[in-house]
């Protein structure tokens, strides 16, 4: 079966909204930050024909992380897309891409949720951020972290102070997002990613550029 036939449900393929490169943070209120974590972009999604966890090339990884796929189907809607980065932690709590290539990351992936494009019906894409982040949060409030999916909690303190309590934990960086904004296909001028120069996940976009 296609993607495009799994798309059947009036949603078609959704291309990932994605965060602009910036050197700096945004300072002052009206924005929202995330912790940036190292693992793969995956698009959650569970309708009246099944579940799929579907990464930012249209890659099929749903066999990939059976217990993320379960949890999909445990949440108590008829439907939903989720969008949000697969990782696998280590000792500390921090995601390492290393740990979610291996062969025991379908016993360790959880789904690091971060928005909500569609529920039970209703597309979400153009709603403001904050209420699509409300909601996700209202679906996972009684979800077992456990069992493959958990939310990414969002800070709404100076931009600054978000980034550098972020690279003090040796994450990948932050993405900073504009109140108000809707979900975009593309590169979004209101959502800027800041990405810490220290992290292995830059070391190794790095790494791979000096060798092309």
């Amino acid at each position: 079966m296609s993607l495009r036939e799994r798309s059947r449900s009036g949603f078609g393929i959704i291309e990932p909204c994605l965060p602009s490169p910036a050197k700096v943070p945004p300072s002052g209120p009206g924005w929202l930050h995330e912790i940036k974590h190292d693992g793969y972009r995956i698009l959650a999604r569970r309708d009246r024909t099944g579940v799929w966890l579907i990464t930012r090339n249209g890659s099929d990884f749903t066999d990939r992380f059976p217990y993320m796929a379960a949890a999909l189907e445990l949440l108590p809607v008829r439907s939903c897309i989720i969008d949000g980065e697969a990782i696998v932690c280590d000792e500390s709590g921090l995601a390492v891409f290393e740990l979610i290539r291996s062969h025991g990351s379908k016993m360790s992936a959880v789904l690091c949720a971060f928005d909500l494009l569609e529920l039970d019906g209703r597309d979400l894409r153009r709603r403001p951020i904050e209420e699509r982040k409300g909601l996700l949060a209202k679906l996972l409030h009684d979800s077992d972290p456990d069992l493959g999916i958990v939310l990414n909690k969002h800070y709404e303190e100076d931009g600054a102070i978000v980034f550098r309590e972020a690279c003090r934990l040796g994450c990948e960086g932050i993405v900073s997002k504009r109140l108000g904004s809707i979900y975009r296909r593309g590169r979004s001028p209101l959502w800027l990613k800041v990405k810490n120069p220290d992290a292995p996940a830059v070391k190794r976009e790095t790494e791979e550029d000096w060798g092309r």
